[in-house]
């Protein structure tokens, strides 16, 4: 067990491609965790290990590493910075006390980096910039930091700057003491400053001096004073600067070269907070039935939060969890108070990417992963039953985009709900259900690359290879007018025939009725017997559909006369007149197809707000209300169903990728004439083509 004080844990986030796996792999590398450097290009790296990761060359899953540094224990939480797999970000980040944000020095704050930031602030996360991939053709540190400082919120102040740039690049110049650190195939040796950047090091000099200042009135006053500060009185600023995030330190590197893994390292040890530092975490005492604290505490009772559920087909279930409090010892058994079941605690052990090594224990703030929990999942709390406490659970992003599926085989459906519900223990934003209405089993996701490599995963890991289909709309059918007529059913073969007649009257109800029937037989003209006869066959003519095959409803149906024959009338006879007669007098009473609409939410960017209304618009979109929040945002609108199916990719190239949206049914309206027509020739194209 490491003495809490000694950790640190770090996540290490920022939009996707920006080297952060790179960066861990030369952290682990520099401090002497991992003998060799990996790669992504070749699939080597220690964080990225899952086939479809290599195979695409970016993070899917968040993985643990660590290191230890001059007496420190360094976890790495490094996660995906793509947009389809946010939501592991979001939970890496509520397990570390502190963030390394990586920054493309090429690119600058890309959209995912300003997402990623304010779950940062959510969770009141201390942290440092990082830019990387200085090494780069048109790097601009100058043009990145000004990026920093214009798009995430925060006094972002640089503690190094480039020596040299592009290509040339090698090293930088440290803002506190006044010397370069330069590089040779990877190794830093000590310089003085270059002179054609001695000018620019004294401004930014100045810069940090005055930050460190700003975070003490009697600094500041001092400072004002004498214009300038002694160097142990601005460190010890900078440090309580940086533990309250009142300071963001910028840093230079060029991971693949290794330059400035160094710098970061000792930075991480010695400015950020510790899981001591940053004291007790809230709950629910579920004995007492109130809010509660646990402190980081190796005495305390044992809590620990699950934060990534990974599967792997040879070991099986791995659960990834951090310790807030207590001792967690191998082979202990826990409670899970939110599923009410117990889990034994069998080999604990710390990860390295894909390799673990076992130990006896883990204290408070310490990292680790145990297999083959039975019933816990990703955003559980594990604890001693007897001292039962619950942490709050880690939010997940809403899934924004339907598919529905069909195995390529047939008799694969079991396969695939038994893979699909292990690879939503994986995956908290993957849900799937079958929709009764349109007989399709769908599985929602945050992003279409998202649904597409579940799709990818359940073959490569389950075996199981199956469609994606764009899911159908659940339209329905309805009646504007009423009209009236018969069904009348006469069947004579040798022996005993067939003979049902009924009179029937529809008419609309109102939208959300449902259906009535109403019997308005008089003297016996259809016995009592025949009449639920009748209404069955009304009830199974509206789910078949009579427009376009889609269920009816808000329909009155009205029985008002008939005729029967003593010998030759049945249920069976009396069922199908009614479905006849139905199918005439609905075709005569003026139907129509309904729709689902949509209330839908859209977050984006202030400036792209007239593309975003412009396009709900062109959807048939209603805008209900905008509300601006600052640099973004918020649209809500209602549109149908049927037009939103394809309105993630354009959301993506008018937002630049900054926008997000979520979506729940609402209502159904009557489809527009001239689309109806449409929707009703596909449907009957469809059947033409089942039957040929």
């Amino acid at each position: 067990m490491i003495e809490t004080a000694k950790i640190r844990n770090v996540g290490v986030v920022g939009h996707g491609g920006v080297g952060k796996t790179s960066l861990v792999e030369a952290l682990l590398f520099t401090a002497g965790a991992v003998t060799r450097l990996g790669k992504v290009d070749d699939g080597s790296t220690t964080t990225d290990f899952d086939p479809d990761e290599i195979k695409r060359k970016i993070s899917i899953n968040t993985a643990v590493a660590y290191c230890d540094w001059k007496g420190y224990h360094v976890n790495f939480v490094d996660t995906p910075g793509y947009g389809d797999f946010i939501a592991d970000a979001r939970a890496g980040l509520r397990v570390v006390e502190a963030a390394v944000v990586v920054v493309d020095a090429v690119a600058g704050v890309q959209v995912q980096t300003e997402k990623i930031w304010k779950f940062a602030n959510e969770y009141e996360l201390p942290r440092a910039v990082v830019v990387n991939r200085l090494d780069r053709e048109r790097a601009d540190f100058y043009r990145t930091l000004e990026s920093i400082t214009r798009r995430l919120k925060g006094r972002a102040v640089p503690l190094h700057i480039p020596v040299g740039e592009e290509h040339a690049f090698q090293g930088f110049v440290d803002l506190v003491k006044m010397k370069a650190t330069l590089y040779t195939d990877g190794k830093p040796r000590e310089a003085d400053i270059p002179g054609d950047i001695a000018d620019q090091a004294r401004e930014y000099r100045e810069k940090l001096v005055e930050a460190a200042a700003e975070t003490d009135d009697e600094l500041l006053s001092k400072y004002l004073e004498s214009g300038s500060l002694e160097e142990p009185e601005m460190l010890k600023a900078l440090r309580a600067g940086i533990t309250t995030g009142k300071i963001i330190p910028v840093l230079c590197a060029a991971a693949v070269k290794g330059i400035g893994t160094q710098a970061l390292l000792d930075l991480i040890v010695h400015e950020f907070p510790s899981p001591a530092d940053r004291g007790e975490v809230v709950g629910t005492d579920l004995k007492a039935k109130q809010a509660g604290a646990r402190a980081p505490d190796a005495k305390a009772p044992v809590t620990a939060l699950v934060f990534k559920t990974l599967s792997d087909p040879h070991v099986g279930k791995l659960s990834l969890f951090r310790v807030f409090s207590g001792t967690l010892k191998t082979e202990s058994t826990l409670a899970n108070p939110g599923r009410g079941g117990k889990e034994r605690m069998s080999h604990i052990s710390w990860l390295q990417g894909k390799t673990s090594k076992n130990v006896e224990s883990l204290g408070p703030g310490e990292i680790g992963v145990v297999q083959k929990l039975k019933e816990t999942q990703t955003g559980d709390t594990l604890v001693e039953e007897a001292h039962p406490f619950e942490l709050p659970r880690i939010t997940f992003p809403e899934a924004a985009i339907s598919f529905a599926i069909q195995p390529k085989t047939r008799g694969d459906e079991d396969k695939i709900s038994n893979a699909l519900a292990r690879i939503a223990e994986e995956d908290p934003t993957i849900h799937h259900h079958f929709d009764p209405e349109t007989k399709q089993l769908l599985i929602s996701g945050v992003g279409n690359l998202h649904v597409e490599m579940t799709v990818e995963r359940m073959k490569r890991k389950y075996n199981v290879d199956v469609t994606l289909l764009p899911p159908r709309i659940p339209y329905k059918e309805t009646v504007k007018g009423r009209a009236e007529g018969q069904g009348k059913y006469k069947k004579q073969t040798g022996g005993r025939g067939q003979y049902g007649d009924t009179w029937l009257r529809v008419e609309p109800m109102a939208r959300g009725g449902g259906f009535e029937f109403v019997d308005d037989i008089f003297g016996g003209a259809v016995p009592r017997n025949f009449i639920p006869s009748v209404e069955k066959g009304v009830r199974d003519c509206m789910k078949r559909g009579i427009l376009a095959g889609y269920p009816i409803v808000d329909l009155k149906v009205t029985l008002y006369d008939g005729s029967y024959h003593d010998v030759d009338s049945s249920d069976m006879a009396f069922q199908i007149a009614a479905s006849m007669g139905l199918q005439k007098v609905f075709m005569d009473a003026h139907p129509i197809l309904l729709e689902p609409i949509m209330n839908v939410e859209v977050t984006c960017p202030t400036d792209t707000t007239g593309d975003v209304i412009g396009d709900l618009n062109s959807r048939r979109g209603r805008i209900a209300g905008m509300e601006p929040a600052g640099e973004t945002a918020v649209v809500r609108a209602q549109a149908p169903m049927a037009e939103m199916l394809t309105y993630e990719p354009s959301l993506r190239s008018m937002t630049g990728g900054r926008g997000g949206y979520s979506m729940e049914f609402s209502h159904y309206e009557e489809v527009p004439a001239f689309l109806a027509e449409k929707v009703i020739k596909e449907v009957k194209t469809e059947k033409e083509k089942q039957t040929h």
